[in-house]
């Protein structure tokens, strides 16, 4: 009963004019201040004249953080949790916060504000009435292979975050599992090199160049039932047989043919052994 609030707040994702005045308000009123990355946040709260003590709270420390953020709450102290931008919670540790203090009985709170992928999807010019979040696919070729062969017949719009180091892989993949689609890539959501491009994947997997900056949300379309046929093993192993009997190096041949079909050079390794 003499529980505090856990109020979960929305930051800007660029443009600082973003910022709601109950989430200013909010922070300034709060005790404490669970953040991702204090540095960041501090730039943050230094810029609107907010001087709430910060706890660090990411990956790394939201076990031994997460257990003393919830004991100031349930010794009647509020908090506020964000993330580095946008909504805390998605696609952010954030989540596990709120989970701990509802299965703690903590009343929780939501500070609404910028969020990327729904800003990306309403510029997209795709369908809005049903999407499907898909956040950043994991690291691991078999995961993210499963992933999108699980949505290849998602009828929803898909959204994906993406960092610039993957965005062509993961546009490669994309077209190979889901088929050339259409497609929204939002880049620097709210900032000062804000860009949308809209087109087939296979039209603007060719509009960068070496250095890919920004942050991205790609925004596909859903399903429509047209048949389309998931890369077999056949079709690899054709590939990479084609480039041998070209005269390409065995070795490279199979890096190459793995880096087009998106697949471990382990996979293409066994199935020309097979």
């Amino acid at each position: 009963m003499n529980a505090g609030i856990l109020y979960l707040v929305a930051t800007p994702i660029g443009n600082l004019e973003d910022m709601t005045f109950r989430a200013v308000k909010i922070l300034r009123e709060v005790d404490l201040i669970a953040a991702e990355d204090t540095r960041h946040t501090r730039k943050l709260l230094t810029h609107f004249e907010i001087h709430t003590p910060l706890q660090r709270y990411d990956e790394v420390t939201k076990v031994a953080n997460g257990e003393k953020i919830l004991a100031e709450l349930l010794s009647g102290k509020n908090v506020a949790c964000v993330s580095d931008a946008g909504l805390p919670a998605i696609s952010d540790p954030g989540a596990d916060l709120a989970k701990l203090a509802i299965e703690s009985g903590v009343q929780i709170c939501p500070i609404p504000g910028a969020n990327a992928a729904l800003s990306a999807l309403i510029c997209s010019g795709l369908d809005t009435t049903n999407f499907y979040f898909a956040g950043f696919l994991p690291k691991s070729a078999k995961s993210r292979k499963d992933i999108l062969q699980k949505l290849s017949t998602q009828e929803a719009t898909l959204i994906f975050y993406e960092s610039p180091h993957h965005l062509l892989k993961t546009l490669a993949e994309l077209k190979n599992f889901l088929g050339d689609r259409k497609i929204s890539i939002a880049r620097e959501l709210t900032k000062l090199h804000e860009e949308f491009l809209r087109g087939k994947i296979s039209e603007l997997e060719n509009k960068f160049g070496d250095e890919i900056k920004g942050e991205f949300v790609i925004i596909v379309e859903g399903y429509s039932g047209e048949e389309f046929s998931l890369p077999t093993e056949e079709n690899f192993i054709d590939y990479c047989k084609n480039l041998i009997a070209s005269g390409v190096d065995k070795k490279i041949a199979m890096r190459d043919t793995a880096k087009k079909f998106n697949l471990s050079r382990r996979e293409i390794y066994n199935a020309m052994l097979k």
